[in-house]
């Protein structure tokens, strides 16, 4: 059964992390406005300071159908120290094949006439395209996000065939996966997450390319002839000496998950490095691109 309560940002976070220790399978939040004139989009990356919660928030918390919602409601307030405890309402949850429900939201994914990505279930729907093979999982990057297609793109056009490619901030190896499957002579993927790096490994194997995925506390002295990073705004202009440092001479990067909003600044630190403009847009991201003089 699914518990919903409403309650406000003051113990919105609190009262979630109470409802866990007390035994919810899990909980979200959600906006109590979302769709309506009030509805308070939060928006947050590394490096700024965001709200954790909406000023009215809804807490969804999935519980075994044996459990007493009242109790459970009760203990959690008990233990924050919430003398009356929220509105609450309960739905139950339909018994259902989660697995086949699941992939079904998963569809082969057009990134141009020549590349798509593929559902390990899914038929190619153009066999003699550059398939890549791809699940989702733990890391980022399926290729449904606007910014990993604009990454995809990019590499479809800017490959020649020999390349040493970069992708920093691997996630899933998307990236790196698809530059050896379009021609390049060696991809290399950096991440700090641990888990993204063994979904990395898993999704190279997948579809049988040697494309090496390590974390980014040890890269090497590795320099690219390519260097591709969908991160975000701040990281991203956190990194343009790192990045730099790693682009080869004559060599071209492209960065992305970058507002349009956000794409002078990032570009402002770059400048120091590279010549960039704004090569392309999808859906209010852009792909920031140029060349290493």
């Amino acid at each position: 059964m699914s518990l919903i309560l409403r309650t406000d940002a003051r113990v919105a976070d609190a009262l979630s992390d109470a409802l866990l220790e007390k035994g919810a399978l899990s909980v979200s939040m959600e906006d109590a406005s979302a769709g309506t004139a009030a509805e308070a989009p939060m928006y947050g990356e590394p490096g700024m300071v965001t709200e954790s919660a909406w000023p009215q928030s809804l807490i969804i918390a999935l519980c075994e159908q044996s459990d007493d919602p009242a109790r459970l409601v009760a203990a959690a307030c008990e233990q924050i120290g919430l003398d009356q405890a929220p509105d609450y309402r309960i739905e139950p949850v339909a018994e259902q094949d989660w697995v086949r429900r699941s992939q079904s939201q998963f569809e082969p994914i057009r990134i141009s006439d020549k590349l798509w990505i593929v559902p390990s279930w899914a038929t190619a729907p153009e066999q003699d395209a550059v398939n890549l093979v791809l699940d989702p999982g733990l890391a980022f990057g399926t290729g449904s996000h606007p910014s990993t297609r604009l990454c995809l793109q990019w590499l479809e056009r800017t490959l020649r065939g020999g390349e040493r490619v970069l992708d920093y901030g691997c996630g899933s190896g998307i990236l790196a996966i698809a530059a050896q499957r379009l021609g390049a002579s060696a991809a290399l993927g950096v991440d700090v997450d641990p888990l993204a790096l063994l979904a990395a490994q898993a999704n190279a194997q997948r579809n049988r390319v040697d494309a090496r995925f390590i974390n980014a506390e040890t890269a090497p002295d590795f320099r690219a002839d390519l260097v591709v990073a969908n991160i975000l705004a701040n990281p991203l202009i956190l990194l343009a000496p790192v990045l730099a440092g790693h682009t080869a001479t004559g060599g071209r990067i492209a960065l992305s998950g970058i507002l349009e909003t956000q794409a002078q600044e990032v570009m402002a630190a770059y400048a120091p490095w590279f010549e960039l403009h704004i090569g392309a847009s999808d859906e209010g991201w852009v792909l920031i691109e140029g060349g290493r003089p």
